[in-house]
């Protein structure tokens, strides 16, 4: 456990911070599953626009820190590629 007040500070510090992370990350896979959901129907548009909404969501979790970029990159290539394939 910790003894000091900057470690016991530094946990509070960490809790807040993952809690605010796993969010981020959450709220990132919503709106990744938007753009598959719609590439499942078959509607290019709105995967179209659902891709739209969610690259600078992917982007942001990179300078946020939260995701990879090379994760990220990934991700945005392969749904780019299943949208314009629809």
């Amino acid at each position: 456990m910790a003894n000091t007040p900057q470690a016991k500070k530094r946990i509070r510090r960490n809790n807040r911070r993952a809690d605010i992370n796993t969010a981020r990350v959450s709220r990132i896979r919503g709106f990744v599953k938007k753009v598959e959901t719609a590439i499942e129907g078959g509607d290019k548009t709105a995967a179209a626009e659902a891709l739209k909404a969610a690259q600078p969501e992917l982007a942001r979790g990179v300078a946020r820190g939260v995701m990879h970029k090379n994760t990220v990159a990934r991700k945005m290539s392969r749904l780019s590629k299943r949208v314009a394939a629809l």
